[in-house]
């Protein structure tokens, strides 16, 4: 079982790392987008809704990494 919680908790990482950067360059594109927005405007742009996904993407899988960990705690004893 272990054999295959561990590259399950591999791949969760990466898909951890790739939501983080994708969320990085979502906050740098949007960053030059507002100093250029009128500041009147409320709604959130493209990137900035992209970030949130991303930033939220990136909590729920790190959270599956953690419960999986657990798992494989748990069964180590």
């Amino acid at each position: 079982m272990s054999t295959i919680l561990i590259p399950i908790i591999i791949l969760l990482m990466i898909m951890v790392v790739v939501s983080l950067v994708r969320g990085i360059v979502a906050f740098m594109q949007g960053t030059k987008e507002d100093l250029n927005r009128d500041p009147a405007s409320t709604e959130p742009t493209a990137n900035q809704l992209l970030q949130n996904k991303m930033m939220f993407n990136r909590i729920k899988y790190q959270a599956a990494a953690v419960i999986v960990c657990a798992i494989l705690l748990a069964m180590a004893r």
